[in-house]
């Protein structure tokens, strides 16, 4: 069973790594201090627990097709996510930073919203909550070891960071999609 709760920590760390605008914001405030990095994140945090609620308590009422049209949407979403994180490079400047704006660009940023009725739907459905709280758990250990580093060496970790997240989203955008299609397939 545990196996899951490190599961949802891998994926939680994948998710929270890859470049983009939020990890810009958290890497600018971070260079500053590891309090104004670490705020960024847990505001975008607060808005994957948002949808986390949304997801989890509406569930239930959504139909069963669309949930696998949903999967296959989530698998390949996850697919170009990876693709796309190990083709980009962290931006080296932003403006602004802090647990209000982590928390605007979170509920506002489209592959948020989308990972969360795609993929975060898969997650609450076919796992135990222990994966949500593994993937939170895997949350708050980026958004605290992220700013710190990042305070500490600059941006010498960025290609570790994106190669992890690569694997791990590839991996889970490949199971998702299989499972979709499988459950497409069966009458």
């Amino acid at each position: 069973m545990f196996y899951i709760y490190f599961l949802g920590i891998a994926l939680g760390l994948s998710l929270a790594a890859p470049p983009g605008p939020v990890n810009s914001v958290i890497a600018h405030e971070s260079l500053k201090s590891k309090i104004h990095g670490s705020n960024v994140g847990f505001g975008a945090m607060t808005a994957d627990f948002t949808f986390f609620l949304i997801i989890y308590f509406l569930k239930s009422i959504i139909n069963v097709y669309i949930i696998r049209i949903l999967y296959i949407a989530g698998g390949l979403l996850m697919i170009y996510l990876a693709y796309g994180i190990i083709r980009s490079r962290m931006p080296s400047s932003s403006k602004g930073g802090n647990y209000i704006i982590g928390l605007i660009m979170g509920l506002t940023n489209p592959f948020q919203i989308t990972w969360w009725i795609t993929a975060g739907i898969f997650l609450v459905r076919e796992f135990s909550i222990l994966i949500i709280i593994g993937l939170f758990s895997g949350i708050i250990v980026w958004c605290t070891v992220f700013p710190y580093l990042i305070n500490k060496f600059g941006y010498k970790y960025e290609r570790y960071i994106n190669i992890f997240s690569f694997a791990v989203i590839l991996g889970f955008g490949l199971y998702i999609l299989y499972s979709g299609i499988n459950l497409l397939i069966k009458p």
